[in-house]
């Protein structure tokens, strides 16, 4: 029976900035769980010895997930399928799948296909991290607080949803379920579209011109420091969502670029009115939810 307080061993596969931020977080909200990491390269394993980020850092896979009533993959979203195949023989009938992935709808489907019969995968989304990489900047609060996308289908099992719900719960975050297409259509245009056009802004300018860059064009083009293998993975897998949301952009980039070339002063101002008071909503909205501080 799945239940939460009957947790054991959990294991994190991947232990950069977020995997890594998970088994510290698991740690302290699991002082007598047994907390897991385990990553490919010898140079990371070492380095989250000597930074303590989790209870154990196993030398391989088998040993890593072998017993575990938790596994989590934090590895680049393309990974997936490969990590299903090498751990499936090795996991205990019961236990529950989970990863860290900005998409969801390939994932669910490598599960289903990889992933032994008596095993249950719920897919996960932490809304936590930065542009940042590597273990030595995981922190064990970084999951406080923050939002966790659970994604489940109809076949999905219930107690393990419950079960992966508590567990996000313990480290701090507030968790909300939707569908694994509900879930890549909405991060497709909300997360996935403003990262590329970050990238867009930053490889449409001279670097010589963004010497005199100030803190507004700073901002805008944080994310585009996010690591490029990671978001490879992202866009090649939501790439029907995020092809139409450059296409929604680049509706209101030519409703602006023709404002601007007629010089047309009461449509400029009316587009950037509406951008402005939207986003004032929103943000009014996210204090009201305690989101922003």
């Amino acid at each position: 029976m799945l239940n939460i307080k009957g947790l054991n061993k959990v294991c994190v596969i991947g232990m950069g900035l977020l995997g890594a931020s998970v088994t510290m977080a698991a740690m302290r909200a699991f002082p007598k769980v047994l907390i897991v990491g385990f990553s490919h390269r010898d140079s990371t394993r070492k380095k989250a010895r000597r930074l303590n980020t989790a209870n154990h850092i196993a030398e391989t896979l088998e040993e890593a997930v072998r017993d575990a009533d938790m596994v989590i993959l934090a590895t680049p979203v393309m990974t997936f399928k490969g990590y299903f195949r090498q751990i499936a023989s090795f996991l205990k009938s019961g236990c529950v799948v989970t990863d860290v992935g900005s998409t969801k709808v390939c994932v669910h489907k490598w599960a289903k296909k990889n992933l032994p019969k008596d095993v249950y995968f719920v897919g996960s989304h932490p809304i936590a991290g930065s542009e940042k990489r590597g273990v030595e900047y995981a922190r064990d609060d970084l999951l406080a607080a923050a939002r966790c996308i659970l994604t489940q289908t109809p076949k999905t099992n219930k107690q393990a949803v419950k079960f992966t719900k508590g567990f996000w719960t313990a480290l701090g975050c507030r968790v909300e379920t939707l569908t694994p297409v509900k879930h890549d259509k909405i991060y497709g245009f909300i997360s996935h579209l403003p990262h590329i056009t970050a990238a867009a802004i930053v490889n449409a300018s001279n670097f010589e011109d963004m010497k005199f860059a100030g803190k507004g064009f700073i901002d805008t083009s944080r994310v585009a420091s996010s690591p490029a293998d990671v978001w490879t993975d992202i866009l090649l897998t939501n790439s029907r969502n995020i092809t139409r949301g450059i296409d929604r952009l680049a509706r209101q980039l030519r409703a602006l670029r023709g404002a601007v070339h007629t010089k047309n002063a009461r449509r400029i101002a009316w587009l950037l009115e509406k951008a402005r008071a939207k986003r004032q909503t929103l943000i009014e909205y996210k204090l009201n939810k305690r989101e922003l501080m």
